[in-house]
């Protein structure tokens, strides 16, 4: 999604007025109540709140110019995996084996043998349609965010095809915009 991403695609970006600013907080805070505490210091209610438009149906979440979610469409935020490596525990987690890192890297899908084989991991509480961090066999960090296409419980049962849609990765386009100017 953001493999060739730069600020040139940024079609628009609007200040949001203090109504939608108070729904995009709640819906960032039932999303992901781990960040509850935080909140306020990562979303003040007093700075303002930049919405940025950008191709296929992806706004960009901003404060002070630092984008701190993405979501496309109507969908769930995510966080960027800049405040995910912050704020490690706000998500939940599915882990790949070590074979499968480069080809995320490159920005592949996920798919369900690289999460079922001896070195993944599936946190059987995942729906389908859930954001999740993707974590890397013997690594600390996140290596990218995802969106599970199903259950963990049939990823484990299928087994083949894509089980995650990789979203966003470490040095995809978005991760090398630190700030949008």
């Amino acid at each position: 999604m953001f493999k060739k991403f730069s600020s040139e695609e940024v079609s628009a970006q609007n200040q949001v007025k203090a109504s939608v600013q108070r729904k995009i907080r709640q819906s960032i805070a039932e999303e992901y109540p781990g960040l509850e505490p935080v909140l306020e210091d990562l979303l003040p209610k007093k700075s303002p709140l930049i919405v940025a438009k950008c191709p296929n149906h992806l706004n960009l979440v901003l404060v002070n110019n630092v984008p701190l979610f993405f979501n496309i469409r109507d969908g769930p935020y995510m966080p960027t995996l800049r405040l995910l490596h912050q704020y490690p525990n706000i998500m939940k987690k599915l882990q790949v084996d070590r074979g499968a890192i480069k080809f995320v890297l490159a920005g592949a899908n996920i798919m369900c043998p690289g999460l079922t084989s001896p070195g993944g991991a599936l946190d059987d509480e995942v729906e389908a349609e859930t954001p999740v961090a993707i974590m890397a066999e013997g690594k600390q960090h996140a290596l990218a965010i995802g969106f599970t296409k199903m259950s963990a419980k049939d990823i484990r049962t299928i087994n083949k095809g894509i089980g995650v849609d990789n979203m966003h990765y470490l040095n995809d386009g978005l991760w090398k915009m630190e700030r949008l100017e």
